[in-house]
């Protein structure tokens, strides 16, 4: 991990200590109580994360014969990031889209749906492969799956402190430092975690667009593939699945109108279709010369 993503991680765990802390009154206990929660989610989410990712989008893990062509693409880039071939599964939808999951590259599989096989052309899925697999060589995979998984913990404790308030239960009436203290849980904590989370999310996005076109040596058709992925994804977003684990796709496939994608995990479409066609342009002058 970055040094940049690795202080964002330091503070959304700071700010769930800070939760126990303001929840417990000031008492150390509580603080403990959360940091060791912390602990328990991050390892729960290490060991389960990707089977239950796999299994919420009815993901079908692939076996080495079936789809060749795909198996050999995946392959062949997983050996030019250096990293082992992960397994390769397949989403029944028809909007094109692939996210990457797995505690550690030995361990992770990379999942593209019907649609992105029959709609993208080849040298598009090999850029939206190439950049899945640039996740799982960074880690990215883990670090956004705990991020989310603090996050969430945040946002339970939040629902919590908004609930107490409602109710008016006896803390409130203990003093006025309950009461700062359940409004921060309830407004101000989770809102700090959702802007961190964003921050860590659209951060990886960035890295795993420039790693992915270095791997495929295709960034323009990347961006190509980013824009069919945008406009159909617009046109029909997901309606099942966990909009918690939306930073694990490529492009966000939850969202359907603008309000959304303020709040997204990823970063404008437009801006990474603009710095992946500025990585073309460099590559042809490089060529060129």
């Amino acid at each position: 991990m970055d040094i940049r993503s690795s202080l964002l991680m330091g503070l959304l765990i700071g700010l769930l200590m800070m939760v126990g802390y303001l929840v417990g009154g000031g008492s150390p206990y509580f603080v403990l109580v959360f940091f060791i929660m912390a602990l328990l989610i991050n390892l729960v989410v290490y060991w389960y994360s990707d089977r239950l990712v796999l299994k919420m989008y009815h993901a079908r893990i692939l076996g080495e014969a079936e789809h060749p062509e795909l198996q050999a693409m995946v392959a062949r880039l997983a050996a030019n990031a250096g990293i082992p071939k992960p397994k390769v599964a397949i989403v029944p939808s028809d909007v094109p889209n692939a996210f990457a999951t797995g505690r550690s590259p030995s361990s992770a599989a990379v999942a593209v749906t019907n649609g992105a096989l029959n709609i993208l052309s080849r040298d598009e899925l090999e850029g939206v492969l190439s950049h899945e697999i640039t996740h799982i060589k960074n880690r990215d995979t883990l670090v956004m799956v705990l991020a989310a998984a603090i996050a969430g913990a945040i946002g339970y404790m939040a629902f919590w402190a908004r609930w107490s308030l409602l109710m008016g239960g006896s803390r409130r009436d203990e003093g006025g430092g309950n009461l700062i203290g359940l409004i921060l849980v309830a407004v101000l904590v989770p809102l700090a975690a959702m802007i961190i989370r964003l921050a860590i999310s659209r951060g990886r996005e960035y890295m795993a667009d420039r790693g992915g076109a270095a791997i495929s040596g295709k960034p323009g058709s990347l961006a190509d593939a980013l824009e069919k992925i945008e406009t159909y994804v617009r046109r029909r977003p997901v309606q099942g699945g966990n909009p918690a684990t939306a930073h694990l796709f490529i492009v966000n496939p939850f969202r359907g109108d603008a309000l959304a994608s303020i709040f997204s995990t990823h970063p404008p479409t437009s801006e990474r279709v603009k710095r992946l066609r500025r990585l073309e342009k460099e590559q042809r002058i490089g060529k060129i010369f």
